[in-house]
C-alpha cells in the first residue's frame, strides 16, 4: 500500500470496518463516514472493477455504469498493476477471472 495513506487514522478506520458484522451495519457505518456520492463512486467503482473482470469492454461499462472513460481507464490500471485488492475481494466472492457476479 502507498506509504502515503498508510497512516495511524487509516489503520483506524480500517480496524472499525473490519469490525463490522453485515450488510446493514455497513450501510449504517459508510452513510455516517461517507457522502452519498462518495458512496456512490465507489459502488461504481466496484462494479466497473467486476465488468473489467468479466472482459467488457469500456464502452459497454460506460453505458452500463456511466462512468466515464478515465475512471474505467484508472480502475483498469488498479487491476493490472495496483495491490490486487480487487482481485483479493473478488477470490473472497467466489468470483474467478472471467466472472461476475
Amino acid at each position: 500500500m502507498n506509504s502515503k495513506t498508510r497512516t495511524e487514522e487509516t489503520d483506524h478506520l480500517f480496524d472499525a470496518i473490519l469490525k463490522l458484522k453485515d450488510r446493514d451495519e455497513c450501510y449504517r457505518f459508510f452513510s455516517d463516514v461517507c457522502t452519498i456520492k462518495e458512496l456512490m463512486a465507489m459502488s461504481q467503482r466496484f462494479e466497473v472493477a467486476l465488468m473489467l473482470n468479466q472482459g467488457m469492454t469500456y464502452l459497454d461499462i460506460a453505458e452500463k455504469t456511466g462512468a466515464s472513460t478515465a475512471t474505467i481507464s484508472r480502475v483498469n490500471r488498479s487491476l493490472t498493476y495496483g495491490e490486487d485488492g480487487y482481485k483479493l475481494a473478488f477470490s473472497r466472492l467466489g468470483i474467478k477471472e472471467g466472472e461476475g457476479l
